[in-house]
């Protein structure tokens, strides 16, 4: 999606400057808004509406993340479905790989086939550290890993991180923001 200066805009559902839950070390999570991938279950169902959340200039997210760098070390991109916007999330990825050295985790829904079957998804995988691949399955539920359910595959992209580091990483948390606004993220705690 484009605005009116022609700049890239992506329609996200949250962005979060600081979690230790939704990937290795401290990161800043943008989760996209729209998902027509309908998974039962889902963790974050008010992300799935492509009419909510809010649109923002690609740039002007960028600026963020880079605002903090030195106080994270990554990004990770969840959702929502992060491929159904693979425009503008190419153009944020790109600048954060070109101009910072922060590590990028990316949540999909589609399986890791799907994702190779994409036709304009070579570079974007290039920008990516760790992707973790697969529609949630409430059946196959995890309590650690990131992956969320067992069925879920990770590919780790570059030698950045390894199976050990996705393992360590805390299974949720519960923050409190500045405005008092409460967030949970990472796994569910709450169906345990």
């Amino acid at each position: 999606m484009m605005d009116q200066i022609g700049n890239e805009i992506l329609r996200i559902h949250q962005f979060l400057p600081l979690s230790r839950a939704n990937g290795p070390g401290a990161r800043a999570v943008i989760w996209v808004q729209g998902c027509s991938l309908g998974c039962p279950g889902c963790f974050n169902p008010e992300t799935h509406s492509f009419l909510g959340g809010e649109l923002a200039p690609v740039k002007d997210l960028f600026q963020r993340i880079i605002s903090l760098e030195g106080t994270i070390e990554g990004i990770t991109i969840s959702g929502g479905e992060p491929l159904q916007q693979r425009g503008p999330l190419l153009t944020l990825l790109r600048l954060a790989r070109q101009q910072t050295s922060l590590s990028i985790l990316l949540f999909t829904g589609y399986t890791w086939e799907e994702v190779q079957r994409m036709l304009d998804v070579e570079e974007l995988l290039s920008c990516i550290d760790v992707l973790i691949a697969g529609r949630y399955d409430a059946s196959q539920r995890l309590a650690h890993g990131l992956r969320g359910s067992a069925n879920k595959t990770v590919h780790l992209l570059t030698n950045r991180y390894t199976m050990d580091d996705l393992q360590s990483v805390p299974p949720a948390e519960v923050i409190v923001t500045a405005e008092g606004e409460v967030v949970m993220s990472g796994i569910d705690p709450v169906k345990y």
